[in-house]
């Protein structure tokens, strides 16, 4: 026997309506006296997995059940073929057949970078199933991004040559040299056609015209940095959202969810806190 192999997070599964296997966990470390509060729902990034929520779920798990789905595609959900569409439609689905399947009426949403995207839309097409809305470098789409020429790099360089070569658009200098390791590693085990799929349809989407209709609470947090895009959209989206606060991580680049994880947690926290003292959550 050996101690130095890592063990794989005990994943749960359910079938969506298309018939793909999608892998998801939850995890609850609140007092197990207290009166169960909403749950909070983690959407991760493209080309990321339950593992990219390491820094975070120590922090809200202790306070709130925390649901955590692998998109498809993702970690250890199933790779859809070319047969069954593509779209941020269903991948709204998946979100909301699994709040089904756990027997959930609404949650609080948290997305990070292309999870906010499926959490906007969640908002806006089902805002019964939302009860607040945080989102971590996520804007309405990546339509007139840079994301447009990344499909064509990933086929010609493979995704961790690419998630190296951009390394500065997502991390600040002083990360820990590890972690720069172990992300771009992490990242390359994704199946580059796939996520050329996943980033060819984002790419081709933008709803800043919906914003308006999202009327739960919403946190917005912004890399003060972003290269993905710029902080005006950030901007943009509290002024577009009625009840909308913006925080910005000065200096920060893209991936501020992966870069700072606790100070973000912490910030969800906070933000619900706030939500639980004005009696606004439902």
């Amino acid at each position: 026997m050996t101690n130095n192999v890592p063990l794989a997070p005990n994943m749960a599964r359910f079938r969506a309506s298309d018939g793909t296997s999608l892998a998801y966990r939850v995890d609850d470390f609140t007092d197990p006296w207290r009166t169960p509060a909403i749950p909070v729902l983690l959407l991760h990034p493209a080309m990321s997995s339950y593992r990219r929520w390491f820094g975070w779920l120590p922090v809200v798990a202790r306070e709130y059940t925390c649901i955590t789905p692998e998109l498809r595609g993702h970690g250890a959900s199933e790779i859809p073929g070319e047969d069954r569409p593509l779209t941020l439609e269903r991948l709204l689905a998946d979100a909301l057949e699994l709040l089904d399947h756990l027997g959930v009426e609404k949650a609080h949403v948290v997305g990070n970078s292309a999870g906010g995207y499926i959490g906007q839309r969640m908002a806006i097409e089902a805002p019964a199933r939302v009860a607040s809305l945080s989102l971590f470098a996520a804007s309405p789409g990546l339509a007139g991004t840079q994301a447009t020429g990344w499909v064509a790099r990933f086929q010609r360089d493979g995704i961790e040559r690419f998630i190296r070569e951009t390394i500065a658009d997502r991390f600040p200098a002083d990360q820990d040299p590890g972690f720069l390791e172990w992300f771009p590693k992490d990242m390359g085990r994704n199946d580059p056609a796939f996520i050329g799929r996943f980033v060819n349809h984002m790419s081709s989407r933008n709803w800043a015209g919906d914003l308006p209709r999202i009327q739960c609470p919403t946190l917005l947090v912004a890399p003060g940095a972003e290269p993905i895009g710029h902080h005006g959209l950030y901007e943009g989206m509290r002024d577009a959202i009625p009840n909308a606060k913006l925080i910005t991580y000065d200096g920060m680049p893209h991936n501020v969810g992966d870069a700072v994880p606790e100070r973000c947690a912490r910030d969800v926290l906070a933000f619900l806190a706030d939500l639980e003292g004005k009696g606004t959550q439902a």
